[in-house]
């Protein structure tokens, strides 16, 4: 199975690539990762938050393989406990299809990228910025899994 995580922003500081390597090189081949990032729209003066919000997730749905599953990372979505992430991986690995998962830019999502969505997942009801939730991502993902294997990473 692939998940595919399409990220809006093209240069992150070093921490960032070094924790999402971190975690991605944990998983096995079976779960791949692929981190596809579109560029940030250009913010300026008299900027539409709105219409760079758009041009965004036309960048985004651009680079979502044709046939996954998409989720969408959504303040507004649905909250997982870790053993409900750990489930619906399960799920997801079950069921031979391959995944999407949206990260939007400052703005968030467009409305085309929510309704292309499946599902909407929300990782916290907090504000985190947005390179903080490519290894927040990662590490749940990594923890999710050691769970469906009986890993000892996570402790109850």
């Amino acid at each position: 199975m692939r998940i595919s995580i399409v990220t809006v922003g093209t240069r992150m500081p070093a921490w960032v690539n070094q924790g999402v390597d971190e975690y991605s090189k944990r998983l096995p081949r079976e779960l791949n990762l692929e981190w596809k990032e579109v560029p940030l729209a250009a913010r300026g003066k008299n900027a539409n938050a709105n219409q760079l919000k758009e041009k965004e997730g036309e960048q985004i749905l651009k680079a979502v393989p044709a046939g996954d599953r998409v989720i969408a990372l959504d303040v507004r979505g649905q909250t997982l406990a870790t053993d409900e992430l750990a489930q619906t991986l399960a799920d997801w690995q079950m069921s031979g299809d391959n995944y999407s998962l949206l990260i939007g830019g400052p703005d968030g999502l467009s409305a085309a990228c929510l309704q292309r969505a499946q599902r909407r997942w929300s990782l916290s009801a907090l504000t985190l910025p947005h390179p903080l939730v490519r290894i927040l991502l990662a590490e749940q993902l990594y923890r999710a899994w050691t769970i469906t294997v009986n890993h000892p990473y996570h402790r109850e």
